[in-house]
């Protein structure tokens, strides 16, 4: 007879975050990226849903180019504004109450859905700073904040990276 074991998911579940946690977390996350990604984001949302809170930042878009606003039938304007307010999503993370620690998962732009990460340490489970710095990536690529590599151009046809173009 087979005997079941109990195992822990780190990306499944968690326990619904209480509003003290959530006013701690949003701030801590702020002033996390306030400190170190000052001037690569124009706001930062962190919604909180049940077991989970979102990260993402809003950033000010490149110029468009003259084909591409024939193309959207836009001015530059009605362009600009409408960018602006698409998200960058950075990261979701999943609150475990009875340990208080929290797991992480990466927004892909390629499939369109977070996936399932480790956190530097090498551990599923980390702080929400961390979480912030994992997810920070795309901040890191699009304004140059030190440590990101300069952005190369990609040929056509090339797979596309965990950020947005």
């Amino acid at each position: 007879m087979r005997h079941k074991i109990w195992v822990h998911n780190s990306h499944a579940g968690g326990t619904p975050i209480p509003s003290a946690v959530r006013q701690e977390t949003g701030r801590r996350i702020r002033a996390y990226a306030e400190k170190r990604y000052a001037g690569a984001f124009s706001r930062l949302d962190i919604p909180f849903h049940g077991a989970l809170c979102y990260i993402d930042a809003y950033v000010e878009p490149d110029p468009p180019s003259r084909r591409l606003l024939h193309v959207l039938h836009e001015t530059r304007s009605q362009y600009l504004d409408r960018v602006r307010e698409v998200p960058l999503h950075l990261c979701r993370l999943r609150y475990f109450a009875g340990q208080k620690i929290w797991s992480m998962a990466f927004y892909t732009y390629s499939d369109e859905r977070y996936e399932p990460c480790t956190f530097p340490n090498g551990t599923f489970y980390g702080t929400p700073e961390e979480a912030f710095e994992v997810g920070a990536v795309c901040l890191r690529v699009r304004s140059g904040v030190p440590g990101s590599r300069p952005r190369k151009k990609r040929a056509a046809g090339s797979a596309r990276g965990p950020c947005p173009p």
